[in-house]
């Protein structure tokens, strides 16, 4: 329930074909006069895993917001995550519902108010895309600063500053899905996504690669000092900043594992439509779209196994105590 892109011959510009468990014949570049058959993934499985998410991520955002003792910069920002991942399951279930409903003739719609109708789902997806990878990088930010400016922490990270980044977020999030599908047909906006996806990425893991050195240096420092107090106070403390960084490693590279398989897709959309393992590789497709569904799976079980404290309250909120 994305788009996907497909090279033109006659314009030599993009068109736009919508991917739809009823439609499951994808086009190539029509210059070379071949189709494929996607391979097919029971609409049921979608479904299931769409419910699945979108419960979980809904208690992963009633118990932030019911701890207090969660209410931090992180949490904020697992939160805005966690409605991020929200987004592809409800995108995939009003979707669903308004096809069945089409299919059964409770609605009835022409073609262009359809389009605009597939364009919402669509802006969605891409919202959610940008969305997660932002707050990823937000969160990755906070870790970097918690751990090394941990005394100035509270002035830097302070509640107004948050509010501006999330609101910065999801606005910047909302103009770049219009933006997407406004522009759908341009070849630049596969690439823009596509760079965006990357520097990201790398953005995140150099952050990464500087924090887990630059801590275990400081535990090894610490370690060799020989006054108790300090060993009590900042071991302590240094664990449990890199407890919050291992946890968001994890994060990244769920989301890495996930999303990684859909952005080969787009790139070789642009390098190598026509060559038979490219095609080979967009038949697969809709396993890509599974894996996508899945990291919003994945997410909250991670929250609650790495934070003894959300899982406590998620314990809570199920047990209605």
């Amino acid at each position: 329930y994305v788009k996907v892109w497909t090279e033109s011959a006659v314009h030599g510009n993009l068109i736009v074909r919508r991917i739809s468990s009823t439609d499951k014949r994808h086009q190539i570049p029509s210059h070379s006069n071949q189709t494929f058959i996607s391979v097919h993934v029971p609409e049921e499985i979608f479904l299931a895993l769409c419910l699945f998410t979108l419960v979980e991520n809904i208690l992963v955002v009633v118990a932030i917001l019911k701890n207090h003792n969660l209410h931090s910069p992180m949490y904020y920002f697992l939160c805005c995550l966690a409605v991020s991942d929200m987004l592809v399951s409800i995108s995939h279930l009003m979707e669903s519902m308004y096809m069945f409903l089409r299919n059964y003739g409770v609605i009835v719609v022409d073609g262009k108010t359809e389009i605009q109708v597939d364009n919402i789902f669509d802006m969605m997806i891409c919202c959610s895309v940008v969305s997660s990878l932002s707050f990823l990088a937000a969160i990755a930010v906070d870790r970097y600063i918690t751990i090394f400016y941990a005394l100035r922490y509270h002035n830097i990270m302070t509640h107004r500053r948050v509010l501006i980044v999330i609101s910065g977020i999801w606005l910047f999030s909302t103009v770049c899905s219009v933006l997407f599908i406004i522009y759908s047909e341009k070849k630049e906006v596969i690439l823009c996504l596509i760079v965006f996806f990357v520097l990201m990425m790398v953005l995140m893991v150099a952050l990464y690669i500087h924090m887990f050195a630059l801590a275990r240096r400081h535990a090894r420092s610490i370690t060799t000092l020989q006054m108790g107090t300090m060993r009590r106070v900042m071991v302590p403390h240094s664990r449990v900043n890199m407890k919050g960084a291992v946890t968001l490693s994890i994060l990244l590279g769920i989301f890495f594992v996930c999303w990684g398989p859909f952005f080969l897709h787009l790139t070789l959309i642009l390098s190598c439509p026509k060559h038979i393992l490219c095609i080979n590789y967009f038949k697969f497709f809709n396993f890509y779209i599974i894996l996508i569904i899945c990291n919003s799976v994945i997410d909250p079980i991670i929250y609650a196994f790495r934070s003894r404290e959300l899982r406590k309250t998620l314990r809570d909120i199920l047990l209605c105590s």
